[in-house]
């Protein structure tokens, strides 16, 4: 099966789609314990959920799990946010803390897995980023996750609805920043905060360069927002219905910033 999948569009967004895919090579899915083979830290229903959100979007996505690779980690496997419980380049633990290998892999391994698909998911955004710079003279990518609302190992409390990360504003315009939390604060019934726990993962530091015109920013969604948060996994239509209207709106608004950037590179 092809592990890759990319939407090309013509217009200057694109989306990231790293944590949605549930697929694993069988010998690998073998060598999880039960509770890895649950897969409960998958960004569910991601891509339905943006799915037709805006025109002409570039969409880029992995198939592969996360517990085999996660292309949102360093390939160094250095913390993304050091003295603080996180996951690494392969889980060796799940979301809570428990292990779920029951053959952790090797330095080897990881590494055969970091060739084989953490780098191209990097070399195809990479790719489509300049194509639609080129095209726009900026991009914009907008990295698309979701996470249970609860999970004590990671944070405390329950963690806000719309959890938005720019390393500290240093991967996108300021502007383009204040936009997208200006459409979060303004929905009713949600809250919001800005480089939170959160702050953007590993493809937001590293594609975010704002300075060559590469804008990036992270949307890190409470998954109670709009499906239930305990197995099966369960879309929520009426939560997931309200939601969609509201990154409709978040999105229209980074086209804005985008067209507005463009206009004004022009003049």
């Amino acid at each position: 099966m092809s592990f890759l999948e990319v939407i090309r569009g013509d217009g200057p967004v694109v989306l990231g789609m790293p944590h949605t895919g549930t697929w694993l090579p069988g010998d690998m899915r073998d060598a999880l314990n039960d509770r890895g083979r649950e897969l409960t830290d998958t960004d569910w229903h991601i891509d339905r959920l943006y799915n037709g959100l805006l025109d002409d979007v570039t969409v880029v996505r992995t198939a592969v799990h996360r517990y085999a690779i996660d292309v949102n980690r360093p390939p160094d496997g250095a913390s993304l946010y050091p003295g603080q419980n996180t996951t690494g380049l392969v889980p060796l633990t799940d979301f809570d803390g428990q292990p779920i290998w029951d053959r952790t892999p090797d330095a080897a391994e990881v590494e055969r897995r970091r060739a084989l698909w953490h780098a191209p998911y990097h070399a195809a955004l990479a790719a489509e980023l300049a194509r639609v710079r080129a095209r726009h003279g900026l991009a914009v990518l907008y990295d698309c996750h979701s996470i249970r609302s609860e999970i004590p190992h990671l944070f405390k409390g329950v963690l806000p609805d719309f959890n938005i990360g720019t390393n500290g504003g240093t991967t996108c315009a300021p502007a383009l920043q204040a936009a997208v939390a200006r459409v979060c604060r303004e929905a009713e019934g949600y809250d919001t905060v800005v480089n939170g726990r959160f702050r953007g993962g590993w493809t937001t530091r590293h594609h975010g360069r704002p300075a060559e015109g590469l804008h990036a920013i992270q949307m890190e969604l409470a998954q109670r927002s709009y499906m239930t948060e305990a197995p099966p996994w369960t879309w929520n239509e009426g939560r997931a219905t309200r939601l969609r209207a509201v990154l409709a709106r978040v999105l229209a608004a980074i086209g804005r910033f985008a067209l507005d950037s463009k206009n004004i590179h022009l003049q």
